[in-house]
Order: C-alpha cells, then structure tokens, then sequence
C-alpha cells in the first residue's frame, strides 16, 4: 500500500507528537515515583539518625535489648521523644513521623534478626548501625515507602497516573487535529507547486504559482516563477528565432531560384551581371551562415580563443585602417581618437579584430549618408573604454536594450536593405563578455548609436 506525501507528513509529525508525550508521560511518573519517594525516605532517613542516639544510649545503660522485648512502650518513647531542639511544650510529631515513619520503624540486632517494630523490616530496608563502644550493637531499620504503598495498595498513585494517562490521551488527540489542519494548510501549497510543475513540463510555459507566505515556500514560488518566465520568453525567443532564419535564408534562395530559372527557361541569358548578382546571394548566404556558426560557438563558450598579452590600440588602428577606405566609399566622414601610447589587455587578438570590425561594419551600414562616424578610446580606472558614435538615424530609448539580440531590427524592413545578417551584434555581446568586459548601447551625442565597450587592462 503507498501512502502520499499528506499520509506521510501527517503520520510522520502525529508519531512525533505522540512520541513525544508518551516519553514525557514516563519521565513524569518516573520523577514523581522517584523523586516523591525519595523524598519521604530522606525525611526518614534523617529521622532514623535522630533516633540511633538515643538507642545507643538505651543499650549502654541496660547492656542488651532485652528492655524492648519486654515492653513495647520503651520502643515507643524511644523513637517518639521530643528532640531536645524542639522547643514546644509538649512532644510533637515531626513531619516524617507524620508520613509513618514511625510504623515504618523496627530494629535489628547484629545478626538482622527483628527485635521490635515493624514486622516487615528486614536486611532489604533502610538501615543505620547502632554503635555503642566501637561495636555495632543493633540495627535501626525502615520500610521503604514504596514498599507500604505497594502493601496496602494506595490509591493516590493510581490516580495520579489515571490523570496523567487522560492528559496524554487528550494531548494526543490535540496533536491530531493540529496536525491535520497544518498538514492540509501545508500540502495545499505543495500540491500547487506540484500541479504547476505538470503544466510547465507539459510545455504550458504561462503557469505561475501564488507566492502566498514569505517562506521556504514561498522563496520557492517565485523561484519557480522566475523559471517559467525565462521559459516562457525563450520559446518565444526560439520561435523567433527559427522565424527570423527561415525569412533570411529564403530570402536569397528566392533570388537564385529565380535567376535560374529565368537562365533554364532562355529568358535571361548567362551574363556576367546575372552572375554577379547570383554571386551576392550566394555571398549572403555565406555570411549568414558564418554568423549563425559564430553565434552558436560563443553562445555555447566554444569558440576558440588564444588569450595573450596584446595591445589593443594596434588593434583599434588595424579595424581603423582596414575600414578607412569604404567609409569614404560610402559617403561617411570616419574620425578615429586613440591614444598614443600602448592599452595592455589579454585576449585574442583575432576576435577582438572581429569585434571593433563587426561594430563598424554595423555604423556603416545604418548610417545615413553624409554622416560621421567616430571611433575613441581611453584609459579609465583600470579599464580601456572603447566609443563608437555615429550620427543618424537613431535607435528608440525603448529598444537600445535589445540591439544585442539576435535578428533584432529597430525596423523590419532594414536588415534587407543593408544586406546585414542580424547577428553582428549578438556575436559582439558574446565576445566582449568572454573577455570579461562589458557592452551598451546608448544615444549617441551625433544623433545616432552610440557603443560602449569596456575592457579590463592587464597589470604592468
């Protein structure tokens, strides 16, 4: 038989419970019997030393005990005397004698055979010697109280553990019903916890659990929130994603489809402007799928990088001069800013080179004609911050945050236009972050973009 997780937590914290009480239950009557017993025997414990003296006293005057068999009343007087600290008028009887001391008294002689008293005394009960000249003339004895209650079957005892055995029963059943309601109170959030799981593993990335308590469960709520969530957008993002690839690999497949066609069917022989144009598609096939191979290499951390001691204004003037010569083709005025002496950082070279290259490839693709374009680094707490603006058009306040991501276009229909991939700056985010810097987008002073990059300088 299986029992669910409610039986378990109710069973587990009811056996708990009822542990607990019924421990606690004979530790009570263990204490009580014990210590309450203890009690009464050390009161007469010390009633017995009070009284040996006077029996050593007795014995030495009479030389035996033989006065005690004869006459009772002696035994009497003798353990019944006034203690000579008592200073009330009469003889009293002491708090122990009250508890029956004294019918709980008896005495032995040397060899614990009953002389007088109580007719159950015997080597088992308390005893203290009764010493006269060095030599253990007798032995004063008591009966355990114990031992009387068990022989004239008391009833106090037994209510008391009648009483205390109600007390566990009823504390067992509160324990019951606490157990129960706290159990449900407690599982209800498990179950929905439980029953939200399902739905996120059946792939219903829109379930969310009520936070309810500021508690381990509730800690767990928003965790699980939060995990949703990011599920939630990256199905979207997946979705988009295959969306956005689909649309710009059929794109130039289009195109060449139908120059071959027009080639087979004669309608547009095989030129070299025809083949060209063929060429380009196929170019941004290419491109394309060289960036989703880069991208996916960095998203992953496989992307292979040689880290060293390199400069990075060498590398700053190389992405200068290499891109010098079709910003002037375009119509863009490029203005570069770098310091004279050298940036010392530890990377790899060639893709930091595909870094700044990939950056302005981006400034100019979307920057209008006639713009400015300008590249700036300096040395900044440790740091080597590296500027790229340019002038218009701009990218919205809402949307600096989202350049990064892949396939993003601030308008649809531009990424076309500029023949651009999408993907560029995703790689520069992936690349920038793997030599633990940092990249931003904000509005740039010229009008346009401005990027941000900050990298950290190695020691000298």
């Amino acid at each position: 038989m299986k029992f669910g997780i409610t039986a378990k937590l109710f069973l587990a914290v009811l056996v708990t419970c009822a542990a607990v009480l019924v421990t606690q239950g004979f530790a009570m009557r263990f204490s009580f019997e014990r210590g309450f017993f203890g009690y009464l025997n050390a009161q007469a414990g010390e009633r017995m030393d009070k009284v040996v003296p006077r029996l050593a006293a007795a014995y030495a005057q009479h030389r035996s005990w033989d006065f005690l068999r004869k006459d009772f009343r002696e035994w009497i007087e003798l353990t019944l005397a006034r203690d000579e600290d008592d200073p009330s008028p009469s003889p009293r009887l002491s708090s122990s004698d009250q508890n029956g001391a004294f019918a709980r008294m008896g005495l032995l002689d040397p060899s614990l055979r009953r002389i007088v008293g109580n007719p159950d005394v015997s080597t088992a009960s308390i005893r203290r010697p009764v010493v006269v000249d060095g030599q253990t003339v007798g032995w004063i004895a008591m009966v355990p109280f114990e031992k009387m209650i068990e022989s004239n079957e008391t009833n106090f005892l037994q209510s008391q553990i009648h009483v205390l055995t109600m007390i566990i029963a009823m504390s067992i059943g509160m324990a019951v019903l606490l157990t129960f309601v706290l159990a449900r109170a407690l599982l209800r959030r498990v179950r929905s916890l439980a029953s939200a799981t399902h739905q996120l593993a059946a792939g219903d990335y829109s379930s969310r659990i009520e936070v309810g308590a500021n508690d381990e469960l509730g800690t767990l709520a928003r965790d699980f929130n939060q995990l949703a969530q990011a599920l939630e957008h990256n199905e979207r993002a997946r979705r988009t994603f295959m969306a956005d690839i689909s649309h710009e690999l059929r794109t130039p497949l289009a195109v060449l489809r139908a120059e071959l066609e027009a080639i087979q069917d004669g309608i547009r022989p095989p030129s070299a402007s025809t083949l060209e144009a063929m060429n380009q598609e196929v170019g941004q096939l290419g491109k394309l799928v060289n960036d989703l191979h880069d991208l996916s290499l960095t998203d992953v951390g496989a992307m292979a990088y040689r880290r060293a001691p390199i400069d990075l204004v060498t590398i700053l003037h190389a992405a200068h001069a290499g891109m010098r010569r079709r910003f002037e083709a375009a119509g863009l005025q490029f203005e570069a800013a770098l310091p004279q002496g050298p940036l010392p950082v530890r990377g790899d070279e060639a893709r930091l080179l595909q870094l700044f290259s990939n950056l302005l490839e981006n400034s100019l693709r979307y920057t209008d004609q006639g713009g400015t374009v300008r590249l700036h680094c300096t040395r900044l707490d440790g740091v080597a911050r590296i500027v790229i603006d340019d002038s218009a058009p701009g990218v919205p306040g809402d949307k600096l945050e989202k350049v990064f991501e892949r396939f993003f276009r601030v308008e649809a229909s531009r990424n076309r236009a500029s023949g651009g991939s999408g993907l560029g700056l995703a790689i520069c985010r992936n690349i920038t972050e793997a030599h633990e810097g940092t990249i931003t987008a904000q509005p740039s002073p010229l009008g346009g973009l401005r990027i941000l990059i900050d990298l950290p300088l190695s020691p000298p």
